[in-house]
């Protein structure tokens, strides 16, 4: 009984610490972003984006900060990069948790340029978050299903051109776009439904990372290869927060892309296509190693 109530009352604080935090930094986040909508001076915009970045970077220190204070996690690191700020990147990591957003941007941070995440389109909705991700120019992905594009087709490839519509304002800008490309998270159920041959993952699906190389031409050369393991099994935000996840491992890859894997058109070219394909099951398939090898304590990180 006692334990039930200490971990409750650290979900409580942890929860009111977030929630300030959030309307502390969305608050002037918002202002600014107003202002850079109103105003088309391009200095005046660059100054309001640089001012955007600096909140978000404190914004995620002082989430950063929470959770090596708040909580007694382990977080061991494998391959953590050098500073690698300019530049274009893609990030690709499984996905299990909605802690993989915090703990990317804690291994992340100061190392590649500012983390930007795919969004569904339905959370621009979210209070004051959706405000907040439109503001830092998170791209918001609007997904049609089969059935839909089936009663109207005139929505086939309006997901794919919204992709690139989004990845081309980053041409110019250094920026990190993260690809969770099982496109949902891992669980035991969908594992078994997919049928998966890996062990540890689900399905990667390719196009989504076809279509970002597609979009960002050849600015985008490098793959930031994340995977991250849960020894305790997989666990959400309140069980973080009341203390009960003992340890993450994460592993970390640096590689380049591929130069013929940056041109060419997924939907239209079915060699490319096949490339594609082959390159990310190759990546999975040494990531579901990875993972193993994670999970089993056979890699050695340093903690952090």
């Amino acid at each position: 009984m006692i334990s039930k109530l200490i971990a409750g009352s650290r979900i409580v604080v942890a929860t009111t610490l977030v929630s300030l935090n959030c309307v502390v930094h969305i608050s002037p986040l918002l202002l600014i972003a107003l202002v850079k909508f109103i105003v088309q001076r391009t200095p005046a915009r660059s100054v309001c984006d640089r001012m955007l970045m600096a909140i978000a970077n404190s914004w995620i220190r002082v989430n950063s900060w929470m959770f090596d204070n708040l909580t007694d996690t382990k977080l061991s690191i494998t391959g953590q990069p050098e500073a690698m700020m300019q530049g274009h990147y893609m990030v690709l990591s499984n996905h299990q948790s909605w802690i993989d957003i915090p703990v990317l941007q804690k291994v992340l941070m100061y190392r590649v340029p500012f983390l930007r995440f795919f969004i569904k389109s339905q959370l621009i909705w979210v209070p004051m978050l959706g405000l907040a991700w439109w503001a830092l120019d998170m791209p918001f992905m609007k997904r049609y299903s089969r059935d839909q594009i089936k009663r109207k087709p005139e929505l086939a490839g309006r997901d794919i051109e919204a992709t690139r519509q989004a990845c081309r304002k980053f041409q110019d800008i250094p920026v990190s776009i993260v690809n969770f490309a099982e496109g949902t998270r891992f669980t035991e159920a969908k594992h078994a439904q997919q049928d998966s041959p890996f062990t540890h993952l689900l399905k990667p699906r390719a196009g989504g990372t076809a279509f970002v190389l597609d979009a960002m031409g050849e600015s985008l050369d490098t793959l930031v290869d994340v995977t991250i393991a849960y020894p305790d099994g997989a666990a959400e935000l309140p069980t973080l927060f009341a203390n009960q996840v003992s340890e993450i491992r994460v592993d970390v890859r640096v590689i380049p892309i591929p130069d013929k894997l940056r041109r060419g058109n997924y939907q239209t070219d079915p060699a490319h296509r096949e490339r594609m394909q082959t390159w990310i099951n190759q990546l999975w398939k040494d990531k579901d190693q990875r993972l193993a090898n994670l999970l089993a304590g056979t890699v050695d990180g340093s903690a952090r």
